[in-house]
């Protein structure tokens, strides 16, 4: 591991044990440079008939295992998690001209787990997961705002708000990962860690840009 990880030299960071804490060190600096949410990322994923999808997520967790986010399990995001159990996520920080490009296998996290995220949520967030029936077609905005206020008043200020059953977590264990590093001219630095199971230890290769 270079002395500072925070500058991305490609030859150095091909000795790497662990890309997870290059990572941590370049989200720590984002998280002082972006002006919103370096906690932000490109998820992919893919249907039953491969046609892929894409959006911005809030990753809420970044550990050792993987990277922890919060969705509907009914949702489309929600469905193709489950059914191909395996995802890419794409951070891009373009104040440091840094991306990090993960991909890997999914698991749904456990219950405490989710129970304490879902906790920590502002109660009108809490409210807006049992309001929404993420999607799905939606008659009129008036129908969302009418669900929500018949909400609000079933468990008025200070009743508890449960988890629903259809509301969770997924970790991306990666597999692949990917630093890349903007340099002049194209000539990106760009690293690239494999291993064969998320058991196994992680071995680099510098890659042309």
């Amino acid at each position: 591991m270079p002395a500072d990880p925070n500058r991305l030299d490609a030859g150095d960071f091909l000795n790497a044990s662990d890309p997870f804490a290059v990572f941590e060190a370049w989200l720590a600096q984002a998280a002082e440079t972006e002006p919103n949410d370096p906690n932000a990322a490109a998820l992919a994923t893919v249907d039953a008939d491969g046609m892929p999808n894409v959006r911005i997520i809030l990753v809420k967790a970044v550990g050792t295992q993987g990277f922890v986010f919060y969705t509907n399990f009914e949702s489309t995001k929600g469905q193709e998690l489950l059914g191909q159990r395996a995802a890419a996520l794409c951070f891009h920080w373009k104040t440091l001209g840094r991306q990090v490009r993960v991909r890997g296998t999914i698991d749904v996290v456990a219950d405490d787990v989710a129970d304490s995220y879902f906790g920590s949520r502002p109660r009108g967030s809490r409210i807006g997961a049992w309001a929404s029936q993420q999607s799905r077609p939606m008659e009129t905005t008036d129908a969302l705002k009418q669900r929500v206020d018949a909400l609000t008043e079933q468990y008025g200020e200070d009743a508890p708000i449960p988890r629903p059953d259809h509301w969770s977590g997924f970790q991306l264990s990666p597999l692949s990962f990917e630093l890349w590093h903007d340099r002049p001219y194209r000539l990106h630095d760009r690293v690239q860690f494999t291993r064969p199971s998320t058991h196994s230890a992680w071995s680099g290769t510098q890659l042309y840009p």
